[in-house]
């Protein structure tokens, strides 16, 4: 009984020790901006023709882009997941290389391919401009259109095939079966869809920072007010606008706990032959995908010619004149926040779901609450609040300071996947192991992290990426000694050095394609092993 109460004992102190700081790390940040607000003439700000544009701006394009993207996503998951494609798992890797690099990126791409001095604009002599709302909603739709298609393509992979053969046998036509078995499915999942997508466009400012003109945005607005006139009031306004989605969608999925389906036996939907569906299948998977290779591709031209439009010849030179400019020192810094934010993140996020997976109680709900927060909290919204909350204190300007945001602002989707891991593994563990008189340390080393090494070789993984290349989070919180790599495309694009912004972008992908391919060759040894 006493081994039980030690054990117990230690747990609270545990969740004590890791509610103290998420608190101290989410949201006493968060409180600050919001009290800061009540500085700013609010009233004022609201009724401002700027930022009214600008609300408009943002939902305009963002339900646009979500349209598109979700209808894009749907049709490449169907040709993917219910046809007999060839390369299936090519494809479906090939079409998540969108986000490997930051969304600025995208823009960008899309400025170098259709601006003024495209190279497609120049080759077929266009005259329509692609800045503004239709540049917007084209870059958002090249970001977001990996996010909509991976939970579109997992949400029809465990659909139950069995309703289908059903109503085959009964005659049932296909147009009726969409809306009384396929919608109905769908329903709530793509509720969650739009919503993410929704929020993920919304609150993105690297695409309209670059191609959207005079067609404003409100995060590129607040972006504006902090960076540009240092008017941190305004900015936590808009911020708490910009919260507002991603807090809809938060507790839509918090709310939401009825699962489309709760079977444990899925049956996969019968494909069956057909030529001509299989063709079309692959003529578009073809095309979504060439037209997600554009953007690279022109970042590759750009980085070895001499100068773009005037000078075509391969030349080193660009390359040469970004090294020069620190890329190699700003690099190293992105490294080492990225392999931060990667041992931190995922030893934390392990840590937090490991208690609140297999240690049953109100303070493990509240703690798991407070865990996943930081998934309605938008990057640009959290660098704000630290820059409030850390200004002035040691952690302000450094590497740490940067470790510690990003941990905090991608910690939500680790978490959730060693959360769903750990809790599908045997409750009784702990239970056997006090019985036999086996450490609680020595069940999780030995047993459940052997259990889970391919979910957390994932959670490094996601880490490590989204560290990489995230504009949002750091743009407010890096100085000459911290900045990341990712930042000096905005720095390049200011200063119409489009060909060193092109490079950065390619080293950006290239060190998040090592990581994916570490990722890759660990979890296929794993499972050959096993």
């Amino acid at each position: 009984m006493s081994k039980s109460k030690g054990r117990s004992r230690r747990s609270i102190i545990v969740k004590l020790f890791l509610g103290a700081f998420l608190i101290f790390t989410i949201i006493f940040p968060l409180g600050s901006m919001l009290v800061n607000i009540a500085s700013a003439d609010i009233r004022g700000i609201l009724s401002s023709a700027q930022f009214k544009q600008a609300l408009f701006h943002s939902i305009a394009a963002a339900a646009a882009a979500t349209v598109i993207s979700i209808v894009i996503a749907y049709l490449f998951a169907l040709c993917v997941v219910r046809t007999n494609l060839r390369f299936q798992e090519a494809f479906s890797v090939f079409v998540t290389i969108p986000m490997l690099i930051p969304s600025i990126s995208h823009g960008m791409g899309l400025v170098l391919l259709l601006g003024s001095n495209g190279i497609i604009t120049r080759l077929l002599a266009l005259h329509h401009s692609i800045y503004g709302f239709n540049g917007i909603v084209t870059g958002s739709v090249l970001y977001a259109f990996p996010v909509a298609f991976l939970m579109l393509a997992d949400i029809l992979k465990y659909e139950d095939g069995s309703p289908y053969e059903a109503a085959a046998v009964l005659g049932i036509p296909r147009a009726r079966q969409f809306f009384s078995i396929t919608f109905p499915y769908l329903r709530k999942p793509l509720i969650s869809v739009v919503f993410a997508v929704f929020t993920l466009i919304f609150t993105d400012y690297g695409v309209p920072l670059m191609i959207g003109g005079r067609f404003t945005t409100l995060p590129v607005l607040m972006y504006q007010e902090v960076i540009g006139l240092l008017n941190f009031s305004r900015g936590s306004v808009i911020g708490s606008f910009l919260l507002i989605p991603a807090v809809i969608a938060f507790l839509f999925d918090v709310l939401n706990t009825d699962r489309a389906n709760q079977n444990f036996v899925v049956q996969e939907k019968h494909k069956g032959d057909s030529k001509l569906r299989d063709t079309i299948a692959a003529l578009y998977c073809v095309l979504i995908c060439f037209l997600i290779a554009l953007p690279i591709a022109v970042f590759v031209i750009l980085t070895f010619v001499n100068k773009y439009p005037l000078d075509m010849s391969f030349s080193l030179v660009n390359i040469a004149r970004t090294m020069n400019m620190g890329a190699g020192r700003f690099l190293l810094n992105s490294l080492l926040i990225a392999l931060g934010v990667s041992v931190l993140g995922t030893a934390l996020s392990y840590i937090i779901a490991y208690v609140t997976a297999r240690t049953p109680g109100t303070s493990s709900k509240t703690l798991h609450l407070i865990s996943i927060t930081s998934l309605a909290i938008p990057g640009m919204v959290l660098g704000l609040s630290y820059v409030l909350f850390f200004k002035g204190s040691f952690l302000y300007g450094s590497l740490a300071m940067l470790i510690l945001v990003n941990t905090v602002h991608f910690l939500a989707s680790p978490y959730l996947m060693a959360y769903n891991s750990l809790g599908k593994l045997n409750a009784n563990l702990e239970d056997v192991g006090l019985t036999l008189g086996v450490n609680r340390f020595f069940i999780i080393r030995d047993v459940l992290i052997p259990q889970t090494k391919l979910t957390i070789m994932e959670m490094v993984s996601y880490f490590f990426v989204n560290s990489m290349m995230t504009i949002s989070a750091v743009s407010f919180l890096n100085t000459v000694r911290n900045k990341p790599v990712s930042l000096m495309i905005t720095q390049f694009e200011a200063q119409l050095f489009l060909e060193g912004a092109a490079f950065i972008s390619l080293l950006i992908l290239g060190c998040n394609f090592v990581m994916k391919c570490l990722a890759y060759g660990v979890r296929k040894k794993t499972n050959s092993s096993t």
